[in-house]
C-alpha cells in the first residue's frame, strides 16, 4: 500500500493501494491492469477502455497479452461486432476489486483525512493542471506516454465532443483535426459552432495523412471507400463524434454512397491504433486512420486526405504560465522530431497562437 497526493482539480489527496498477484506477474503494474480491466467491464471496446485507463491502445494490448500468457489464461474475450469482454476470470477479479475497495475505503478514511490535513498546505500552493481533452494522435500518445515532466491531463475524446466540451468549460485546451482542402468559410462555418473570434486562440501543429488501412499489400486493390462498398468488404469505423468518423461520412456522401452500403459501418473502434488492430486480426479488411497506425502494425495504406491538427484555447489559457509551458513543449525539437520520424506526419512552421479563422494558413 502507498499513500500519494492528489491535486488534479479538485480530487483529494487519498490512500491508493494494489495487488499483488505473486510472482507469476511480479513484473506487472496491477494498478494499470484493474483500471483495464475495470473500463473493460463497463464498455466492451478495448480501445475505449485504454484511453479511460490512460494508456495507448499498443500498451493496453501489450499488458493483456503479457498477464494471459504468464497465468496460461484468457482475461477478456475479443469477437467480432461485439468488442471485447472479460472472461470469466477477468470478471471475477474486477468483482473481487470492487468489493475489497468497498471494504478498505472505510478501513482508510481516518487515514485519508490526516493525509489531507498534512498535505493541505502543500496541495493548496501547487497550481492546477491544464485539463487537455484532444482527438487521438499517435505522435500525441506516444509523447504523452513516454514524454518526461508531462504537466497537463490528457483525456482522449472526438474533435467535435472535444470543442463542445471547451464551451462548458469541461477543458482548458482542445486538440482537432479538420482537412486542409477545406475553405476558409467551411472552416468558419464548422468551428463557429464552439469558437468565438474574441475568446479562442488556435496553434496549428502538425500536418498528418489518414487513408485506409488495409492488409499488407493491399491485396484487394482499393483506391477508395467506394471501392470498399462494391466489393462488399468488411470495415471498421470510427466512432461517432470524432473528426475522422465525420470525415469518413463526408468522403461516403463524396462517392454517392449511403452508411448502410457498407459492412461493418456500425463496427467502432476509438483510436487510430484499434483499427489498425482490428485490420491486423482479421477482423475487418479495412480501416481508415492514419498513416502511422497502419506502419506500426505492418499493414498497407492508400493515401487519400491531408489534414491539420492542432489546438485551439482561450486567449487567457495562452497568456497563462502552464498555457505558455504547454506551447513550449509542443514548440520543442523533441516533440517535432517524434513527428518528422513518425511515417505521414509533417510538422507546421512554428507559430503563435492566433485567429482560429485562420488555422488553414499556410
Amino acid at each position: 500500500m502507498s499513500s500519494s497526493a492528489t491535486r488534479n482539480h479538485g480530487v483529494a489527496p487519498r490512500l491508493r493501494w494494489s495487488w499483488d498477484f505473486g510472482p507469476l506477474l511480479g513484473d506487472i503494474d496491477t494498478s494499470r491492469l484493474l483500471s483495464l480491466l475495470t473500463a473493460l467491464g463497463e464498455g466492451g471496446a478495448l480501445g475505449a477502455a485504454a484511453a479511460s485507463a490512460g494508456m495507448s491502445y499498443r500498451s493496453a494490448w501489450g499488458l493483456l497479452r503479457r498477464c494471459e500468457e504468464a497465468l496460461g489464461v484468457a482475461l477478456v474475450i475479443m469477437e467480432r461486432g461485439r468488442g471485447t469482454r472479460l472472461s470469466e476470470l477477468g470478471e471475477s477479479i474486477v468483482q473481487l476489486d470492487a468489493a475489497a475497495r468497498l471494504t478498505l475505503g472505510v478501513a482508510h478514511a481516518p487515514w485519508e483525512r490526516r493525509l489531507r490535513d498534512l498535505l493541505a498546505p502543500v496541495v493548496r500552493a501547487v497550481p492546477e493542471r491544464l485539463r487537455v481533452a484532444a482527438s487521438h494522435d499517435l505522435a500525441l500518445a506516444d509523447w504523452i506516454e513516454h514524454g518526461r515532466g508531462i504537466s497537463f491531463d490528457l483525456f482522449w475524446r472526438g474533435s467535435d465532443e472535444a470543442l463542445a466540451g471547451l464551451g462548458r468549460d469541461e477543458c482548458d485546451i482542445v486538440g482537432f483535426h479538420v482537412p486542409e482542402a477545406w475553405a476558409v468559410d467551411q472552416l468558419v462555418g464548422s468551428l463557429g459552432r464552439w469558437l468565438k473570434p474574441s475568446v479562442h486562440v488556435c496553434l496549428p501543429l502538425m500536418r498528418r495523412c489518414q487513408g485506409l488501412i488495409v492488409a499488407r499489400g493491399n491485396p484487394h486493390r482499393l483506391a477508395s471507400l467506394a471501392d470498399v462498398s462494391r466489393r462488399g468488404l468488411r470495415m471498421v469505423n470510427r466512432q461517432r463524434g470524432s473528426g475522422t468518423r465525420s470525415l469518413i461520412d463526408q468522403l461516403l456522401a463524396a462517392n454517392g454512397l449511403q452508411p448502410e452500403s457498407m459492412d461493418g459501418y456500425a463496427h467502432e473502434e476509438f483510436t487510430h491504433e484499434a483499427i489498425a488492430a482490428t485490420v491486423a486480426a482479421g477482423q475487418a479488411d479495412v480501416g481508415f486512420g492514419i498513416e502511422a497506425a497502419a506502419m506500426r502494425y505492418d499493414l498497407g495504406f492508400v493515401p487519400l486526405v491531408w489534414e491539420r491538427y492542432g489546438f485551439v484555447m482561450r486567449k487567457t489559457t495562452a497568456a497563462s504560465v502552464e498555457g505558455k509551458a504547454f506551447i513550449a513543449r509542443l514548440s520543442g525539437n523533441t516533440f517535432r522530431q517524434r513527428l518528422i520520424a513518425m511515417p505521414g506526419y509533417e510538422p507546421l512552421p512554428l507559430r503563435a497562437p492566433g485567429a482560429w479563422a485562420e488555422f488553414l494558413v499556410a
